[in-house]
Formats: C-alpha cells, structure tokens, sequence
C-alpha cells in the first residue's frame, strides 16, 4: 500500500500531512511528474530489488498494469483489495471425497443433529452404511482419519453442547455481516454476577452486586457501566444507556493523567460544554445497540427508550456468543486483571470457591463502584489490544484511547451533551386519569392529591388519541416511589414531581421501591385495611421497612435476608438519586446508616401523628377555668339566694342566744 500510495499522490501515507523526510521525492512528485510516469519509476524501482527478496515480499512480478490493477482493487476494497489471490486459493477440495461420499458426510451430520451426541467413530460407521445402502459397493470411503478432517473443515471441531449445536442451526443466519468502522455503531450491553463479595453501605453485610456494561465495539471502550445490588431492570439499563451519552465526570483523587486525552478537542472545550471536568471516557450517540434476549433489554420500557434516543436495538442470534464475543471477553479481562486479586472473590464456579468468600469481603458497595471506575480510566482504556487490533493496521500498538483518537482526527467528535430532563424522559410512562379529588393512581398508590400543579387538569380528558385516549402520561422511577413526575403539557420540558399522598411534611420518610409498594398492598389486604386515604397506608410501610423498631433491637428483630433486602432497597435509591438532575454528578448520596434511619422515621411518625390530631379536631378546645372559680361556685357557706315569692325578701328573726 505504501508503494501503491507513494504513485498516486507522491507521499507513502497518502497525504502531504504527514510526509515523510525527504518527501516527495522528485520522480514522485505530483506536480512535475504524470502518474503515468510515476508508475513506470515505480516498476523500475522494484525491478531492481534483490530477486529472493522480491519473492519473498509478493513483489517479483511487478509491473505497471499491476500497478493500475491494485489502484483498482484498492478503490473498491481497501487494504484488503491489494491481497494477492494466488497466495490464498480457495481450498480445492479433497479428491479421495466423491460426490457420493459427500452426500453421506451431509446426510450423517443432519441425522447427527436430531440425535444424542455420538463419537467421529459412530459418525465414521454411519457414512458406511449410508453409502452401502444408496450406493454400489464400488464406491470408495476414505480412511477415518480423512474423514475426521473433512468434518472438522466444513462443521467445526464438535465440542460444542448437542442442544446448541441443534438450536443454533434451527436459527436462520442470513449472509448480511455487520462491518463496523466507528466508534458509536454498534455498542454491546451484557450483565453478569460481579465475581466478588462485596458489603452494603449500611448494614455491613456481604452481598451478591451484578455488573452491567456497555463496550463500543470499534474501539473496545467501556464506555460505561452499572453496579446494582440486583438483578439490573429495565430502569437502569435506559439510564446505562444515557450514561453512554453523557462524558463522565472527574471524581475526587483523580489526576491530570485521567482527564479528557483526544486530541482535536481541547478538554476546556468539552468541560464546557458538559459543565464539569471530563474524565478520559469516549461518549456519543450509539446507533444500534445489541444483547441477548433477556427481558429486560427487549421489553416495551427499552423498547421506547431506544426510539427516544433515535437507536436500533439488534439483538444477538440465539445461541450465538459470538455475536457479543467482545464483551464476553470484557468479562474475562476485568476478572483476571482486577477481580482475582481482590478480597471476596468467589471464582466462577462453586467448586473452586475459597473456604469463606463472605468473610473476606472488605470492599463495600460504593468502594468498588469508584474502583471499576477508576480501573477502567486508568487501565482498560490504555491497555494494548492483541487480538483486536483494527485490520487497518494489525501489527501496530493500539488502545482503546488510540483507536478513538484516530476515528475522532478522521471524523471528528460529535459533542452532543443531552440535557438534564432527560432523566425524566427515559423513566416508564404510566398513563393515568387525574382525579379530582386524589390526585393520579401509579402502582396502588395514590399521587399529587393536593398539588395545585394538577388543579388545572383535574377531571379533564388530555388530547391524546390511540390505545391511551384521554389519559395522561405520569413517569414514575421503581426506585423511589415516594414521587413520581408529570410534564406540562402547555410547557414542554417542565416537570413537576407529584409526592405520595401518604407522605407527612418533611422527607423524613426512607425511600421506598416497588416491591415494598407491592408488599404494602398485600399487607394492608391481609388484615383487612381499606383506607379511605393513602395516608392510613403509612404505618403498614414504616412497619415494612422495619425503621421503627429503635437501633439497638435491630439485630434481633431483623433477619439477615430482610437486612440484605433493605440494603438494596435504599442502594436503588441512592442510584436513582444520583440519576436525578438536582444531585451533582461527581458523587453519590451518602449512604443513611441505621441510626440516621431510625431517628428520620420517629420524625416523621411523631409528625403524622400531630398531623393526624390537628386534622381531627376542627376547633381548639376552650381553655380550663381557674382553679378558685371553681371553688367560689361550689362554696358551702355562703347564704342562699331569697325566695322572691311575694315580691319581698324575707326578714330573719335573731336566734337566742
């Protein structure tokens, strides 16, 4: 190519550049010399070479109608065009294989796909019977060994598990390959149990975090990741993908050596544009997104968050890993690189786990976030690439920094920051009446019942048409279901949140998901609560979370899987917290510990109870009299009062003495 670059345009890189010394050299410089002319110099040049050495290099037949053959095949293919052909033949075949024998060799392995999984000996003595049976017994069988070789070149080695070689080839593959030639065209999601005990942020005890992440599959960035303290759900896979939009923050204790490195756009740039300081982490728009068929990446929430985002979901072939095979290796990579290392780690399997897994976890939920956080800055995104390397340029030294550095110098970067509302958008949409007097009804729970934000859409049909006519469109985060979010429909982009009817003055209240929401309505049915108002709700939910019971009975009244349950529960929180526009990006909430949880919730109980008195009462009752109007009321010696029978009060005649 350097050759063929150096005819066309004078310079063996292609462009003036980046020239190299000396360059161009007079016999190929373009603007005294015809290409014509160059590809005679050229010829001769190459004619001069050492004759083992041009055979060697491909270069011992050159001339110049090669030349103006590989000009052709590099318009239309690139490097690849410039491949000579008679280096790599198409495989010819075996001739001991005949049309009949080949015909049982298929037949055998489409019989061998409906049956258990059976040895090349089995397979060997099946072709056997088939051509004895179809054919003359003239027809000559090669050797097993032959055989075995056959198999392998055209149906792989056979290692693979019987039911996913049979449901793999159930799977219509098509001939259209994906060719992927930028960074942002196709980005990989998977998720998998992080291999390491790690603690929760309040209790302290050792639980099992899922890692959820997203690579770019040109340059091999992870551009970004999600740790939950569960099985992710749709709600945090559309907010990975809006972290994937987003440059990530620098945190506390990183250097100048993790801020924004591309060159092309200068890091003050990016930083204002973003309104931070900008680690070094690609981010853009990503065009198709691809993953397993786990419900959660193909479910109607994910469904419409990819087209609020303008992105094409492609799910991998089933039973095809190889579909994804870079973040599978992620996986690997981080594990042997990171986690293997690590107090708590718990291996991939049962059998090769350590004597106590769970006692040696030191890391807590938190800790190990910002440590995959920075592991990836600093680490995985200047590692060297060995097996994906780009085929532009194989046996170079390239990074995942690299690779993007070269795609942002050919195509620039795209720097399209989304807005802060856009947490609101991508949360699931409810779509809900307004009732007058309640309020919105989300999940069993009643919202905005006295929120004038809602006065003016009271009872009123919205102008929306469809499956959802006349209703209203409510987001709501499972997360934190103390509030959910409503848009004006005169005022786009303006969101107002909707507290929960049953929530007292204050935020005393712990944060709350949707499986305690389903739990509350469970309870309150099984002892037969039919509240008139959501505000009777609030003792079976403070009940639930278990925060009324004083710091030092905890461990008593609390069992190790409700204490796990609760520390997940409020680590959703936090998570969803920190997505919100209010909190800064640079750090999380801080975890609430028991002490802080029980002392917000005697608050906010001892608040709903002098709620509940004031409201009860409609007047104040009239203060006591004093103690010695009493008395003078009730004195025995005073006189009575004198009958008024005749008008005149009567005379009282003086007793002897």
């Amino acid at each position: 190519m350097a050759h063929l670059l150096e005819v066309q345009t004078g310079y063996r890189s292609g462009s003036r550049h980046w020239a190299q010394p000396g360059e161009p050299r007079s016999e190929y410089d373009p603007s005294h010399t015809t290409l014509t002319e160059r590809r005679q110099t050229k010829a001769a040049e190459l004619r001069q070479l050492d004759r083992q050495e041009a055979k060697h290099l491909g270069l011992e037949w050159f001339s110049e109608r090669t030349l103006k053959r590989m000009a052709a095949q590099y318009a239309e293919h690139g490097l690849m065009g410039l491949a000579d052909g008679r280096w790599t033949p198409p495989l010819r075949g075996r001739r001991a294989v005949t049309e009949e024998v080949a015909e049982a060799i298929r037949a055998v392995h489409a019989e061998c796909l409906h049956r258990s999984k059976v040895s090349m000996k089995t397979k060997e003595r099946m072709i056997h019977q088939y051509v004895a049976e179809k054919f003359d017994a003239e027809v000559h069988v090669p050797h097993y060994t032959t055989l075995a070789n056959v198999w392998k070149e055209w149906f792989g080695s056979g290692g693979t598990r019987q039911r996913y070689v049979r449901s793999a080839a159930a799977v219509e593959t098509g001939k259209a390959k994906v060719v992927v030639t930028r960074p942002g065209q196709v980005v990989a999601l998977d998720t998998t149990p992080l291999p390491v005990k790690v603690l929760d942020d309040i209790f302290g005890l050792p639980i099992t975090a899922h890692l959820t992440l997203a690579l770019d599959a040109y340059s091999h960035s992870l551009v970004a990741f999600r740790l939950t303290p569960v099985s992710e759900s749709s709600v945090e896979v559309a907010m990975l993908l809006r972290d994937v939009l987003r440059p990530l923050p620098m945190r506390p204790g990183w250097g100048q050596e993790m801020e924004w490195p591309y060159p092309g756009v200068p890091a003050a740039l990016v930083a204002q544009f973003a309104g931070h300081e900008v680690a070094g982490l690609p981010f853009f728009a990503p065009e198709t997104v691809t993953s397993d068929h786990g419900s959660v990446y193909k479910n109607h929430h994910i469904v419409s968050v990819a087209r609020r985002l303008g992105i094409d979901l492609l799910p991998a072939r089933a039973m095809r890993p190889t579909d994804k095979a870079a973040c599978e290796r992620a996986f690997s990579g981080i594990q042997s690189l990171l986690l293997e290392m690590l107090l708590g780690y718990r291996g991939v399997d049962i059998a090769d786990r350590g004597a106590d897994p769970e006692g040696d976890a030191v890391w807590t939920l938190a800790e190990m976030e910002h440590l995959l956080a920075t592991w990836i800055v600093a680490v995985w995104q200047n590692r060297r690439l060995g097996q994906y390397a780009p085929a532009w340029d194989p046996g170079g030294r390239h990074s995942p920094n690299t690779l993007f550095a070269a795609a942002a110098a050919r195509d620039g970067i795209s720097l399209e920051i989304p807005e802060p509302d856009l947490y609101y958008e991508l949360l699931p949409a409810h779509f809900v009446k307004i009732d007058r007097r309640r309020g919105v009804k989300i999940g069993g729970l009643w919202y905005g019942g006295t929120d004038p934000v809602l006065d003016a859409f009271r009872g009123r049909r919205s102008g929306r048409g469809g499956r959802h006519a006349g209703k209203w469109a409510v987001n709501c985060d499972p997360r934190d279901c103390r509030r959910v979010y409503f848009e004006d429909p005169e005022r786009s982009g303006c969101w107002h949140a909707l507290d929960w009817n049953g929530l007292p003055p204050g935020d005393d209240v712990p944060a709350f998901a949707d499986t305690r929401v389903r739990e509350l309505l469970r309870e309150a049915a099984r002892t037969g609560l039919k509240p008139q108002d959501d505000r009777e709700l609030l003792p079976v939910l403070l009940k639930l979370l278990a925060a009324r019971t004083p710091v030092a009975d905890w461990p008593t009244q609390m069992t190790a899987q409700q204490k796990t349950e609760r520390a997940r529960e409020m680590e959703r929180a936090r998570a969803a917290a920190a997505d919100r526009p209010s909190t800064p990006l640079n750090r999380l909430p801080p975890p609430d510990r028991p002490a802080e949880l029980a002392q917000r919730t005697r608050r906010a109980v001892t608040e709903d109870r002098q709620r509940r008195r004031e409201a009860a009462v409609s007047q104040p009752p009239p203060p006591p009299p004093l103690l010695g109007d009493s008395l003078r009321a009730r004195n025995l010696f005073l006189l009575p009062d004198e009958d008024e029978d005749d008008g005149q009060a009567p005379e009282l005649s003086p007793e002897p003495a």
